[in-house]
């Protein structure tokens, strides 16, 4: 497995473009099962995930050509056969498809999904969802099998939490149910409302989608389409907390600045000093960075996806700060690492006690899921000395080429092949 040789005490320079988001790509992707006429997009990231998403949808003969950040998909002559369980077992957005299959073909097999080991992420909710649009469920040695009787059929479902995949699976579905659908307490993220507007573009009845409650009217087809995914907002907080982090002044750019606002509230408490702009964030060295206590939850509170970066740059300031953690039951696996390096954080239960004003130091480290991983090259870039990360490929699944994109803004990082 691949490994990251970062050398510490390093500074930003210049500005960055963010790429495509891949929580938004996924299931954009997905939902091109729904319709058989040509689609295009553009903006893709080009990391693992959407690698695998790929391979996964070219299993049932989707025709998909990529063209630099473009990608070109036919799904006129789709098969619905058994997913491979390698492909499958690798990302967690493999669930998605089981909406899609299940309006097409009536019938859908599917294993049940891998990705990051962060917490069961129950599947419940997107089966309950889809139940009550008229799809029957079992669970048979690992696949989830689910088939409809005729058609899917319109309803108002009430999510009991608002789940991200559940909402895009159950607005999948429902574009082609018959009637109406009205999802309630519906997952708000932006890239919920990114998928909407796919669908909208491509011929779909949907309205309140970046709400709690969306509205779907059922159409008997879909359209072509040309769509542009949004930008990752993850990746632009994430290179935002490290130019704060090494004092750096730094320019991350082509984003939604709106789809962090949370971020934003957090580290100017912090007393960062940006500058805010529609698609823009500057970011200018700052005097005396303060504690602070954070808790996560869903859209438009602060992301989960965010919290390991956070905590690194936590570690580093005045005061002790602390962090709830309510998304996810299991998701403080980088605490050790970043302890590791330097850090002196304290678990109990769902919360993490972070003391500030810490030094990493270089080290070897272990990553064990995406962002976590990305928390201890955050860590890395300010400490003293060498560190080395292993298991980067955890990476790989939503950074474009991290080695290569940090090089050209200055820190010394390279990636070792084993």
């Amino acid at each position: 497995m691949d490994k990251l040789i970062i050398k510490g005490k390093q500074k930003l320079k210049g500005s960055i473009n963010i790429h495509g988001s891949k929580n938004a790509a996924l299931p954009i992707l997905v939902a091109t099962l729904l319709s058989n006429k040509k689609i295009v997009l553009s903006n893709i990231p080009k990391v693992d995930d959407i690698r695998n998403m790929i391979t996964l949808l070219k299993k049932y003969n989707s025709k998909i050509v990529e063209n630099k950040s473009n990608i070109n998909v036919n799904n006129k002559n789709l098969q619905n056969i058994l997913a491979d369980y390698d492909i499958v077992r690798k990302m967690r957005a493999s669930i998605l498809i089981l909406g899609p299959l299940l309006s097409r073909f009536g019938y859908a097999k599917i294993s049940l999904p891998g990705g990051c080991a962060i917490g069961t992420r129950p599947i419940d909710i997107h089966l309950d969802g889809l139940s009550k649009l008229g799809a029957n469920f079992n669970i048979e040695n690992g696949f989830v099998v689910g088939k409809v009787k005729s058609i899917l059929i319109g309803n108002k479902i009430k999510l009991k939490f608002p789940s991200v995949g559940a909402t895009q699976n159950i607005l999948m579905a429902s574009v082609l149910a018959k009637g109406q659908t009205i999802i309630e307490n519906a997952a708000m993220e932006p890239e919920i409302k990114d998928l909407g507007d796919f669908l909208i573009s491509i011929g779909a009845k949907i309205k309140g989608h970046g709400s709690s409650k969306i509205y779907i009217q059922g159409v008997e087809s879909l359209n072509e389409s040309n769509y542009k995914i949004i930008s990752d907002r993850i990746v632009a907080g994430t290179y935002i907390i490290l130019a704060v982090m090494l004092n750096s002044k730094f320019e991350v750019k082509n984003f939604n600045a709106d789809h962090i606002n949370s971020l934003i509230r957090v580290l100017k408490k912090m007393n960062a000093n940006l500058d805010i702009y529609k698609n823009s964030v500057k970011i200018l060295p700052s005097k005396r960075l303060r504690s602070v206590s954070i808790a996560t939850s869903p859209y438009p509170g602060f992301p989960t996806d965010l919290q390991a970066q956070i905590m690194a740059l936590m570690s580093i300031v005045n005061g002790t700060s602390e962090i709830k953690e309510t998304v996810f039951e299991n998701r403080f696996m980088h605490v050790p690492e970043l302890n590791r390096l330097g850090a002196q954080i304290s678990l109990h239960k769902d919360r993490a006690i972070i003391e500030g004003n810490q030094t990493f130091r270089g080290a070897q480290v272990m990553a064990s899921d995406l962002r976590a991983s990305v928390s201890l090259v955050l860590a890395a870039l300010c400490a003293e000395g060498v560190t080395t990360i292993n298991r980067v490929y955890h990476l790989d699944r939503g950074y474009e080429k991290i080695e290569k994109t940090l090089k050209n803004l200055g820190p010394k990082i390279r990636r070792q092949k084993n």
